[in-house]
């Protein structure tokens, strides 16, 4: 009798676990835009629920600005573009799923 996946339950020779994973990797999408009184805010949008709030309050810390986790978005106070990449690779996230989108400066 074959193995069987505990994860998707197919027999190991056709398991589709790898591909399903590839699929799923979703994409930080990071931009820099103008809200109330024309103060710069950088917005972060694509990273999972459960470590959104510790995420944020690592950014705040390490930017020294204020912000906020507002409908799955971080909001941060300022323009921040040039150093959120390396931030959010340092808390794991891949280099290949960050795409910081050029905008105001």
């Amino acid at each position: 009798m074959p193995e069987i996946c505990p994860k998707c339950g197919l027999p190991k020779e056709i398991c589709a676990c790898d591909i399903l994973d590839k699929e799923d990797v979703r994409k930080i999408r990071v931009f820099a835009t103008k809200k109330r009184f024309r103060k710069l805010v950088t917005i972060i949008e694509g990273l999972e629920g459960e470590r959104l709030d510790e995420c944020a309050k690592e950014l705040k810390t390490k930017l020294a600005c204020g912000g906020t986790v507002k409908e799955g978005v971080i909001v941060l106070q300022g323009n921040h573009l040039a150093k959120i990449k390396a931030l959010l690779m340092a808390q794991n996230y891949p280099a290949e799923s960050i795409v910081i989108i050029p905008g105001l400066n």
